[in-house]
């Protein structure tokens, strides 16, 4: 699943890593010879096959932007 609107906005959100994170971040990124930041994207994107979704939408409090999440169960 991939949005337009997502790719083409301004990022806001610049996370601090663990060292291990960050370890890990830049080989996976080496590995799918993309930068940092699309690895982080490619892998929460993929979250939801991991995690359950009706979880995380019971657990969310912002129900705002369903529309972009990776886990709305509505995508």
């Amino acid at each position: 699943m991939q949005n337009n609107i997502l790719e083409t906005t301004k990022r806001f959100y610049s996370p601090q890593f663990s060292a291990i994170a960050a370890v890990s971040v830049r080989r996976l990124a080496w590995a799918l010879g993309k930068s940092m930041i699309d690895t982080m994207d490619y892998v929460v994107m993929r979250l939801p096959s991991i995690i359950d979704q009706a979880e995380v939408c019971k657990s969310c409090r912002d129900n705002s932007r369903c529309s972009f999440c990776a886990f709305s169960l509505k995508n």
